[in-house]
């Protein structure tokens, strides 16, 4: 079948189609992708409908070799569609091609209009096939400093997650295969594209770059390779011929006339074009007589400043030859940094009206003033070297400050219309109710113009301005809304500087305050920020804002995770919470559910330790206030309390509770933002420390498919392990385990210790797969993790390695360290989830390894059944070894098949001798043996 281009699929399209040739499950796509299933299901039906196949595995047929042994092509995202020929240059792409296969970083280097990008373009489009997991063209042009990662994040189509810095989600994306990305023009970005190129570099193996730049990026390994004007003679004549019978069909020209046009512009391809454009008006001859006064500006000149004042006078020349309104167009289209459509245009002109602006860009783009970007909506941009020299024209006549204005109002228009856009779209799936990513819906539209409305803020000057705080505000929310947390949170800082008021401010800095929240689960910084914010709202005389903004503080103080040492003193807690309650009205039900909250979360004295009495009043007043964000947050202090005092399907069941509010908390406002990740992530816990399986892994399959969290590297696959290890799925739990190393590893390794009962999950799996040697490599992972040497460092770790241990021994019947693995498990771990695993477990081993005090062991973990299903069903288990009580063992049979863990349930029915055949086909089944 042959594609026509509107079928062509996309890059992620074409991704999915290589991973279906593989034979992958949606699943399984979407964990190699870090995408949602959903997300997956839809490119599946699109390409259905593309290729017109029956099912996928017709499907999958166009991602197998063909005949002569060629495979599907990777497709770099972003790569500019060319519609006009290549010519010439074909040494220096054979040369560039080579270069990338023996060094991974090349750079072009030229001067302006020397035609970097075209011969990067047809270089990209060349090497493709070499990289199968594809990668992406950027275009630097419009980028500013501090915002390199955003324009790659947005060729590659990802996103920043809660807990996962942007660079972490590029490397995380570029370092799954061999990837090529493209940077084109980095040269007023040397260093922060040199810093990001080198991080990629290291992070990434198989990642490839290819840069164009007027100079080096000077990072070690990097292969340069000059690119030169065209040959006169040869490769120029043709070019310049090719772009005047674009221009008149019917163009002919004495040969010599055209190469001496040619050698008088130094090769130049940029200003080869801009002259034949002349062309149908001039003839080649009168183009020689007309350009002649202005090339004589090249008199004196060498090299490539030559070449600089060739182009420049070509340019200018042309520029001389506009009429008023086309220059006065011209000269205004430079406050522009990226591409414009119409609308925005006609915003800065002050032209008559969208009908003379049309007609006005389409006379600069018949002289090759103005790139026509074609598409849906049409866009047009200016070359860069074009857009200086116009930017200098804007800048000679005065019109530069007024424009700068115009151009603020465009941005905050444009970002409010946004904003709006964002507000009216569906949120959730009509038929399943999954909430919808953002980005699906409006991040083209943001990301064209993303650059400009940037560059918009940051030229504000400081101080108080509506407008400017329009601007930043409405960027903080769009930014949140694709993602881009940090991003966001800056702006909300920024438009609280621009806040006409303290009562703004404090808004924007309780904004920035969440965004931070959620990019990285700590509470040092928000801290501050919620802080400020009180001061703004003491400022603006509403003591009921500065309350809620102190006892806001109070409780994520208290309550989300906090670096070693940076834990905030429970005394300054205590003080802030008296100068919230004093602050505020609290008969106001906004103003009481927040110091309720706070009181919940401060009256245990320390770190996570809420009073469940309050956290119960805290939910009460959350609900008087209808605020369901609030309610999440009590409901949390409620799982907490119980959870610390042993209570672990209170736990779980509080914890449903939340899950079930998710649909209902908005999705773009960050004041949700926590709370949604926060109930994602504690669904699981809970259900796991309550032995709920199905639940858990109900809640795991949730975690990666909400779009805060499904692209993390390591953290949303990782939620699946254990519950998948404990329920004997060991196969699908190692492949993500390897999946989540690698991710931790891209990461940068940093310690995480809730990441080791993660990857100790995966060392259980080994282990009952009768894998010694991976099961000691995962365990000692597991360790690795947190960053400390020894597992009695981080008591609460101490359980489930006490647990996998246990558990491990009684299968392989390593028994000799049965009495030690015993009163490892034993010990005293308060607070911990885990506990009830390492007990039920180790009296399970006390009575398989016959230890005299085996029947004393199964007694002292009987409440732990009482409060874990998996529990219960060991306990029942060990309980029939014991006493050879053959209904006990029946009973065990039936809890692990509700618990959903088919291999205990296989290995009791071992233990029944009627049974023991169905267990036998049941451990093939799940073992592969």
């Amino acid at each position: 079948m042959r594609l026509t281009p509107t079928e062509r699929p996309s890059r992620r399209e074409a991704e999915v189609l290589a991973l279906l040739g593989l034979r992958l499950s949606n699943a399984e796509i979407a964990e190699r992708l870090f995408i949602s299933v959903r997300t997956v299901e839809s490119h599946v039906s699109s390409l259905l409908r593309k290729y017109g196949a029956a099912d996928r595995f017709d499907l999958a047929a166009f991602a197998q070799p063909s005949p002569d042994g060629a495979t599907a092509a990777g497709e770099l995202a972003g790569l500019p569609d060319s519609r006009t020929a290549f010519v010439g240059r074909e040494r220096e792409r054979d040369a560039v091609l080579a270069a990338l296969r023996h060094n991974r970083l090349v750079t072009l280097v030229g001067p302006g209009g020397i035609g970097k990008t075209r011969l990067a373009c047809v270089v990209g489009a060349a090497a493709a096939p070499a990289f199968p997991l594809g990668g992406a063209f950027v275009d630097l042009v419009p980028v500013r400093d501090g915002f390199v990662a955003q324009a790659v994040a947005a060729a590659l189509g990802v996103t920043e997650q809660a807990q996962q810095p942007l660079a972490a989600a590029i490397t995380d994306r570029l370092g799954q295969g061999p990837t090529l990305l493209v940077l084109d023009n980095c040269e007023h970005l040397l260093d922060p594209v040199a810093g990001f190129v080198e991080r990629i570099l290291s992070a990434c193996p198989d990642a490839t770059v290819l840069a164009t730049s007027r100079e080096r990026l000077a990072v070690p390994g990097e292969q340069i390779i000059p690119v030169a004007a065209l040959p006169p003679e040869t490769d120029a004549v043709a070019l310049f011929q090719d772009r005047a019978r674009a221009a008149d069909p019917h163009f002919s020209a004495d040969p010599a006339v055209v190469a001496e046009l040619c050698a008088r512009l130094d090769g130049m391809p940029l200003a080869i074009e801009l002259a034949a454009a002349r062309s149908a008006s001039l003839g080649a001859a009168g183009l020689l007589a007309a350009l002649d006064d202005a090339l004589r500006l090249l008199s004196g000149g060498r090299g490539a400043d030559r070449r600089h004042r060739s182009l420049r006078a070509v340019i200018g020349w042309s520029h001389d030859l506009l009429d008023d309104e086309e220059r006065a167009l011209f000269r205004r289209l430079a406050v522009f940094v990226g591409s414009f459509d119409l609308a925005a245009a006609v915003a800065v002109s002050q032209a008559a009206g969208h009908g003379t602006v049309a007609d006005l860009l389409g006379r600069l783009a018949d002289k090759s003033l103005v790139v026509h970007q074609r598409g849906a909506v049409s866009r047009w941009r200016l070359l860069e070297t074009v857009r200086a020299f116009a930017a200098e024209q804007l800048t000679a006549v005065g019109e530069e400050p007024a424009l700068r204005e115009r151009h603020v109002r465009w941005a905050a228009a444009t970002a409010a219309g946004l904003q709006r856009r964002l507000a009216d779209r569906p949120r959730e799936h009509p038929r399943t109710g999954e909430q919808s990513s953002p980005v699906n819906h409006c991040g083209d539209e943001f990301l064209a113009v993303a650059d400009d409305l940037r560059a918009a803020l940051a030229n504000c000057p400081p101080g108080p301005s509506p407008l400017a705080h329009q601007l930043a505000d409405a960027l903080g929310h769009i930014a949140y809304a694709h993602r881009f947390l940090l991003e966001a949170a800056d702006h909300f800082e920024r438009a609280a500087a621009h806040a006409p008021g303290p009562d703004a401010a404090a808004q924007d800095l309780r904004h920035a305050a969440d965004c931070l929240l959620v990019a990285t689960n700590s509470s040092p910084r928000p801290f501050r920020q919620l802080l400020a914010a009180a001061e703004q709202a003491g400022a603006a005389g509403d003591g009921d804002a500065r309350s809620i903004a102190l006892a806001r503080a109070v409780e994520l103080a208290n309550r989300f995770n906090s670096a070693p040492g940076a834990e905030i003193p429970q005394q300054r807690l205590r003080d802030l919470l008296d100068q919230a309650v004093a602050a505020g009205a609290p008969h106001r039900p906004a103003v009481a559910a927040g110091l309720a909250l706070a009181r919940a979360w401060t009256a245990g004295g320390q770190w996570r330790d809420p009073d469940p009495d309050l956290a119960a009043a805290a939910v009460a007043a959350a609900r008087t206030a209808n605020d369901t964000v609030l309610v999440s947050a009590a409901l949390e202090a409620v799982s907490a309390a119980a959870s610390r005092r042993g209570r672990l399907r209170e736990a779980h069941r509080v914890a449903g509770e939340r899950l079930a509010l998710l649909p209902t908390l908005p999705r773009d406002d960050p004041y949700a933002g926590p709370e949604i990740v926060d109930a994602l992530h504690m669904g699981v816990t809970y259900a796991i420390a309550a032995g709920d399986l199905p639940a858990a892994l109900a809640a795991a399959e949730r975690v990666q498919r909400d779009d805060l969290l499904s692209n993390h590297p390591y953290a949303s696959a990782s939620k699946l392990i254990p519950a998948l290890a404990l329920t004997g799925r060991f196969r699908e739990a190692v492949r993500h385990a390897d999946a989540t190393w690698a991710g931790w590893q891209r990461a940068g390794s940093r310690p995480a210790p809730w990441l080791s009962p993660i990857i100790l999950a995966a060392a259980l799996a080994y282990g009952l797969l009768g894998d010694s040697a991976s099961f000691g490599r995962w365990r000692n992972r597991g360790l690795q993790v947190t960053g400390l040497a020894e597992a009695e460092h981080l008591p609460s770790l101490v359980p489930f390695l006490a647990f996998v241990d246990a558990r491990v021994a009684v299968h392989t019947g390593q028994l000799g360290e049965a009495a030690a693995l015993t009163k490892r498990a034993f010990g005293d771990y308060p607070q911990s989830r885990y506990e009830p695993y390492a007990r039920a477990a180790a009296a399970e081993l006390a009575v398989v390894a016959g230890l005299p005090d085996a029947a004393e062991r199964l007694a002292t973990a009987a409440p732990a059944g009482a409060e874990n299903d998996w529990a219960a069903a060991c306990l029942a288990r060990a309980t029939g070894r014991l006493h050879g009580d053959e209904d006990a063992l029946a009973a065990s049979v039936e809890a692990w098949r509700r618990t959903g863990a088919r291999f205990e349930r296989a290995c009791t029915l071992l233990l029944l001798p009627a049974r023991a055949a169905e267990g036998r086909a049941e451990l093939a089944e799940l073992t592969g043996r």
